[in-house]
């Protein structure tokens, strides 16, 4: 068994010893199975600021975005081939196999991106081809060990927000299937906005299933600062892509005649699903506060942090796609705010990467 440290918990997967390496070797065997999600996190960025108006940032994260993209994909290729017990026992442990759902998640937000701002859908379809590939292997294969393996982590010990990455990931498909549906003609539209509904109803049932679990242990196991780890605000991120997948829905309801017959549920829920993010934020909030300032736990970068970053720009995309689904027209300032917070936690995030990278090619080179 092997032992490694993040944000305050302990993950326990069965990869065997950690070899004690230097430099590059060592930052690849320890990379992070959540770091897509800083294309996660640039991604919805610059789709919001693309909704609202502001195309010169919007164009110049999504260019940096393929960059990072790129460099992940060779760097996971590079961990699996020199690590590969290391890899997959990640994946099959309890605490960082659902990080990996941020690969789907980030594959389909660039997917995304692609559609939207570059109305390329040869590059768009084909990354959502690979999401949806990346969806169904990792989606069968996590939770199929977790359920065959022999040792299992306690509830308090097993489960973090983290978890609804899973959920992240599936309604990332049903947004980058309902973002093509859009722009095709038949014969696809109808089968591809049966897909996008499909995820997002998985979606949901996986949230249900899950938030049950997280916050159950939230009201009755003991809670440490170390435990809130920045994955939790996927609590309320997970929500936020739900409301953005059903807006996009509705919006393609005039296209999809099952679409229309369901509008009155596709609104309702997409509603609900808005209002329970929403919810979320003020206790987010408040938890954030007892544990940096109550509790005075240490705030220095981790990949982890990438998953804060994206539920504030979800949010801010989601409620903008909404307000316009829903025709409601009193909503715009409240996604334009929600921009500019997730602007500036990003690029705090960034900074703090940049800095972290540079401390370590510092070490390497003064040993």
């Amino acid at each position: 068994m092997r032992t490694s440290t993040t944000t305050g918990e302990k993950i326990v997967t069965s990869a065997g010893p950690i070899p004690q390496q230097q430099g590059l070797t060592t930052g690849l065997a320890e990379l992070s199975p959540a770091y897509f999600g800083l294309v996660m996190a640039t991604g919805i960025v610059s789709l919001a600021a693309f909704m609202m108006e502001h195309q010169t940032l919007a164009a110049a994260l999504f260019y940096l975005n393929i960059g990072q993209y790129a460099v992940l994909c060779v760097l996971y290729g590079l961990r699996a081939w020199r690590y590969p017990r290391r890899f997959f026992g990640d994946m099959v442990a309890h605490l960082t196999g659902p990080g990996y759902f941020t690969t789907v998640a980030g594959t389909g937000i660039l997917a995304s991106q692609f559609m939207v701002l570059e109305e390329n859908i040869t590059i768009g379809g084909s990354l959502w081809l690979l999401a949806v590939l990346l969806w169904t292997c990792l989606t069968y294969t996590i939770f199929t060990a977790f359920t065959v393996r022999q040792e299992k982590p306690t509830l308090d010990k097993g489960i973090t927000g983290g978890w609804l990455l899973a959920v992240v990931a599936t309604q990332a498909v049903s947004v980058s299937s309902a973002l093509l549906a859009a722009r095709i003609d038949q014969p696809y539209r109808l089968e591809l906005n049966l897909v996008a509904l499909s995820m997002w109803l998985w979606g949901g049932m996986l949230y249900i299933w899950m938030m049950s679990l997280i916050f159950y242990r939230y009201a009755f196991f003991r809670f440490s600062p170390g435990d809130l780890a920045p994955p939790y605000w996927i609590n309320m991120g997970a929500m936020a892509i739900s409301a953005l997948a059903g807006s996009l829905l509705i919006l393609n309801a005039p296209h999809a005649p099952y679409l229309s017959s369901l509008l009155p549920f596709l609104k309702g829920f997409t509603v609900f699903y808005w209002a329970t993010g929403t919810w979320w934020i003020p206790m987010l909030l408040l938890l954030g506060i007892w544990r940096y300032g109550y509790r005075r736990f240490p705030f220095t970068y981790d990949p982890l942090y990438w998953g804060a970053v994206f539920p504030l720009g979800m949010y801010a995309a989601c409620t903008w796609q909404m307000d316009r689904a829903m025709e409601f027209g009193f909503l715009t300032p409240l996604p334009r705010a929600f921009l500019y917070i997730a602007l500036f936690a990003w690029a705090i995030t960034f900074f703090g990467m940049l800095r972290a990278m540079f401390r370590s090619l510092t070490g390497m080179m003064s040993a």
